[in-house]
């Protein structure tokens, strides 16, 4: 079994940079990183766990807690963060809350203790006082993805601004009888996300001297099987169908598409659809959308932690930072047709 004198004389630097290069600790160049990683990787050589957390106290393991496992948005979001915790050396326990309650107590108050991890990644939770007070006790760095929590450096999108662009983008076009798909109340408890798109959607309407009409509101559970059923009801109204609808997610505007075409309308001729977050399916059904780049959130998370972990390569960060977005049109929006 190789051992790291083996390495550092195929990468050509001392051991104790050997050691920094695969800790992670300390500052090492990215080319004597990566010069060092390829010889151990040549030669097999692979760290022991063990030793190297009884020497640095590191466990070289990052807790990721979301509400959801089986929505696309969060397993993007989680397969950017893993992609960037590997290139760092760190491996990713992952905690789905989606059991409720208990579950989501027990997570908190013993598992994250019991598995000892390094850091914690919160994505589209609203974490308690409580819980948040847990987190900081252990003296772990928390990044916060979705939205400000106290005392934790978070990455959150305007929900209001990018649904007020969504909407803005129709009104663009000439639409004035605009729907809108949002969430239903078991969808609020992590930073309002579907109230603040609301919000965003009434007030670009409002901006343009349109009254939001309740009738034009549906509410959907962010599926496409949500987005069907909530397009159904909207698009079946003989007397106020509109021409346009804005779903608070992607997967209810390609609902919306699938509800139209099965009731004999075309997308965009008879209703044009806007989306958020550039789902993977977005460009196969033409779906004009806001992306959110949620594999990018996930490697920021991660870019965020090292800062904290490796105090000497830290710079002083903002509390909150904004995440990117961008409108992104395709096929699914036109100008309306005169009826």
């Amino acid at each position: 079994m190789p051992g790291i004198n083996e390495v550092a004389e195929l990468a050509g630097v001392s051991t104790a940079t050997v050691s920094r290069a695969l800790s992670g600790n300390g500052h090492v160049s990215s080319a004597t990183r990566q010069r060092v990683l390829t010889a151990a990787k040549t030669l097999g050589y692979v760290v022991s766990s063990n030793a190297s957390s009884l020497a640095t106290g590191r466990t070289k393991n990052v807790g990721v807690v979301i509400p959801f496992l089986s929505r696309w948005f969060f397993s993007s979001v989680i397969e950017g963060a893993e992609s960037a915790l590997l290139s760092h050396g760190y491996d990713l326990t992952l905690y789905n809350l989606g059991g409720g309650g208990d579950e989501r107590r027990s997570v908190f108050e013993h598992f994250l203790l019991r598995k000892r991890v390094d850091a914690v990644i919160a994505i589209s939770l609203e974490l308690t006082p409580g819980e948040v007070g847990r987190l900081l006790a252990m003296n772990k760095p928390i990044v916060g993805v979705g939205g400000p929590l106290p005392g934790v450096r978070t990455l959150s999108i305007d929900d209001v601004e990018v649904a007020r662009l969504a909407t803005e983008h129709l009104l663009s076009l000439g639409h004035r009888a605009i729907a809108h798909i949002g969430g239903d109340p078991a969808s609020e408890t992590d930073f309002h996300l579907p109230t603040n798109r609301r919000v965003g959607y009434e007030l670009a309407l409002q901006a343009e001297g349109i009254s939001p009409d309740p009738e034009l509101f549906h509410v959907g559970d962010f599926t496409i099987e949500g987005g069907y059923r909530a397009a159904k009801q909207l698009l079946g109204q003989p007397r106020k169908r509109p021409t346009a609808v804005f779903a608070a997610s992607d997967e209810m505007a390609i609902g919306t598409i699938l509800a139209a075409r099965d009731m004999g309308l075309t997308v965009p001729r008879d209703v044009s659809v806007i989306g958020i977050d550039d789902h993977e399916l977005s460009a196969f059904f033409g779906l004009s959308t806001i992306a959110q780049f949620p594999a990018l959130q996930g490697q920021m998370a991660v870019e965020i932690l090292m800062e904290e972990l490796h105090p000497s390569a830290r710079h002083a960060g903002a509390p909150h930072i904004p995440l990117p977005y961008e409108l992104i049109v395709r096929g699914s929006t036109a100008r309306p047709v005169s009826r």
